[in-house]
């Protein structure tokens, strides 16, 4: 049986709030654990290893499991980093590269070359659609796509809804963009924006129309999943909510809203949507 498995991301603890300590990582991960998450994505450079080591032991204690969004700046980065995910026996690499030939066809090395690193390291490796990234706009990672047709992907549709302003209602043009993409997407993150803003508030009546395209695209991308995968397969979905600025703030530099309960909204659509594919394959097995 296929399972689905939803990640909270530990960068979007972070608060932010001037004058204010943050909480340990330990009362972040119990926290995660408590609202009963499956595990929890970190987001090192490799600068960043040797300080993130004493979050194995956290994994441990709280019986939650490890996805890493690496970000490599170099084309040497890959290989300590894949070695660190084993440590933390991550369950998914996802690659945020700082890599950036300005020429798609400069980029298929780079894809190959961490592609090949990823298989010899024994670990499942998706490269992330965002901005400021090897997939740095929707146009871009068309072309990839092209030359590398068997290239995985993590869809964070947010950055090329704003790359693109795309705007409301989607167009079918835009719509064909979005669907290539998500035929290869093996992992999704939550988080909604519109065509000006990469994060928005999920329960502001002002952006339900956005919120309603991003619930259809992880539908599709999720149904385009279970068709092409494994029976036991199992699919990771991110919660992403990022502290300011990707979270809009006051004049009070305060958020606008409750990120905290917004990804375990996010989460309930998530598992509603999981629900429906379900019943949806044991209706074609009846033959309904």
């Amino acid at each position: 049986m296929q399972t689905l498995k939803i990640f909270q991301s530990l960068w979007a603890m972070e608060q932010r709030i001037p004058g204010r300590a943050e909480h340990s990582h330990s009362t972040w991960f119990k926290m995660i654990a408590d609202a009963g998450y499956d595990g929890v994505c970190i987001d090192p450079a490799v600068s960043e290893i040797a300080e993130l080591r004493g979050l194995k032991a956290l994994y441990a204690e709280n019986n939650l499991e490890c996805m890493m969004n690496a970000f490599p700046f170099t084309i040497d980065d890959m290989q300590p980093l894949y070695e660190f995910a084993n440590e933390l026996n991550a369950s998914l690499v996802n690659i945020i590269g700082g890599v950036m030939p300005i020429n798609p066809k400069d980029a298929v090395p780079v894809i190959q070359r961490w592609t090949a690193e990823a298989d010899q390291a024994g670990l499942p490796m998706l490269f992330e659609t965002h901005r400021d990234s090897l997939l740095n706009d929707l146009y871009y990672t068309l072309q990839i796509i092209d030359l590398v047709p068997d290239i995985k992907l993590c869809a964070d549709l947010s950055h090329f809804v704003v790359d693109r302003e795309m705007r409301d209602p989607i167009t079918s043009v835009d719509q064909g963009y979005i669907d290539q993409i998500l035929e290869r997407s093996e992992c999704f993150q939550g988080r909604v924006a519109n065509r000006e803003q990469v994060q928005i508030q999920i329960e502001f009546p002002q952006h339900q129309k956005w919120v309603s395209i991003f619930r259809g695209w992880w539908k599709q991308g999720m149904r385009l999943w279970r068709e092409r995968n494994a029976g036991d397969a199992t699919l990771i979905f991110l919660c992403e909510l990022g502290p300011p600025p990707y979270a809009i703030t006051g004049m009070d530099q305060r958020e606008l809203s409750d990120r905290w309960q917004e990804a375990l909204l996010i989460r309930t659509w998530v598992e509603e949507i999981w629900q429906e594919l379900e019943q949806e394959g044991d209706s074609q097995l009846s033959g309904e």
